[in-house]
């Protein structure tokens, strides 16, 4: 039987989700006879479509819920982890009757979906993690924001940032495929020695350094909030620490940009901020409102790819509530 693993696309954490709930399986069950990935975005009008659960056993890592029964495995960490309140009463069922207690996993506590997996792994199916511990600890990192400093974001200088870039920045779909099966197999630095892989390293680095300039030309800080907009560039894939780097002093980011399938508002706070944290807003449940989600450090919006006018007057009232929070 196959198991197709569906992960949050363009995103570390969720190709690293994919590769250790792969090598999981595949030491702890051996039920599947072939491995297949697909990424998951974030699209207006429905995440998921009635195709994609299809042939035998289906996982979802680091995505939001699907009451889909097709759907065997899934795991996740972020707030906003269910779509509907009849989703997510689906997956309370399943625990309460035992039907999927083990095979579907939720806790938003956790910093990295990877982090997630390993320990579910490990604590009900005995999955020994210790070979993994470079994967894990950078999930954490990338997905947490938890890097010393925003020039050690946007700089880049370890692998695993290298990878993040070339991850976040993948336009062929069989790109990350075909580097999951790696990412527990191979050091971050041997991953990123692939011809395959180092062949995109240049021109995405070079697309990184012009991103640098562009926020730092479009962006703009009023009241503790930076907002830009990079909607007429198709320039989604930049590094979502550039706006604390420019603008060090900032608390909130708000920044519209678009790509093929959507326009997108993507909304952060400043890891290095000096903010107390109880006066910090939950940015995901400004998220939600308008139909996105996230964690509550950073979130996201979808919005159909031509209606830039709803996701401009949108970004422009979560603009008004965080400068107004202070």
């Amino acid at each position: 039987m196959d198991l197709k693993v569906w992960y949050h696309d363009r995103c570390f954490d969720g190709a690293c989700s994919a590769s250790l709930f792969t090598r999981f399986h595949r030491e702890c069950l051996g039920t599947a006879a072939r491995y297949t990935y697909g990424g998951l975005a974030h699209r207006p009008g429905g995440l998921f479509q009635f195709a994609d659960f299809s042939g035998g056993e289906n996982a979802i890592v680091d995505f939001k819920y699907s009451s889909d029964p097709r759907v065997t495995w899934w795991f996740d960490h972020h707030q906003s982890a269910f779509l509907t309140p009849e989703d997510q009463a689906d997956f309370e069922r399943g625990q309460a009757d035992g039907t999927q207690v083990m095979r579907k996993f939720f806790d938003p506590h956790y910093t990295s979906c990877t982090g997630w997996i390993a320990h579910v792994a490990a604590t009900k199916f005995g999955f020994d993690t210790s070979g993994l511990k470079e994967l894990m600890y950078w999930a954490d990192i990338v997905d947490g924001a938890k890097y010393e400093s925003a020039q050690a974001a946007v700089e880049m200088k370890d692998p695993a940032m290298k990878l993040t870039m070339v991850i976040e920045g993948a336009q062929d779909d069989a790109l990350i495929p075909r580097m999951i099966p790696l990412l527990t197999e191979r050091t971050m630095q041997e991953v990123l020695d692939q011809d395959f892989v180092q062949e995109r390293v240049g021109p995405l680095m070079e697309r990184h350094l012009r991103g640098i300039e562009v926020i730092r030309e479009r962006s703009v800080l009023a009241r503790g909030v930076i907002t830009f907009d990079l909607m007429d560039l198709q320039m989604e894939g930049y590094s979502k620490f550039i706006p604390y780097y420019v603008h060090p002093e900032g608390t909130y980011v708000v920044g519209l940009s678009k790509g093929s399938i959507r326009t997108k508002i993507s909304v952060g706070t400043n890891p290095w901020t000096t903010k107390p944290a109880t006066e910090l807003i939950n940015l995901a449940a400004i998220c939600e409102r308008y139909g996105g989600g996230g964690h509550p450090r950073v979130g996201a919006v979808s919005f159909p790819a031509d209606r830039e006018d709803l996701a401009r007057a949108a970004a422009k009232e979560i603009q008004a509530e965080l400068e107004a929070a202070g």
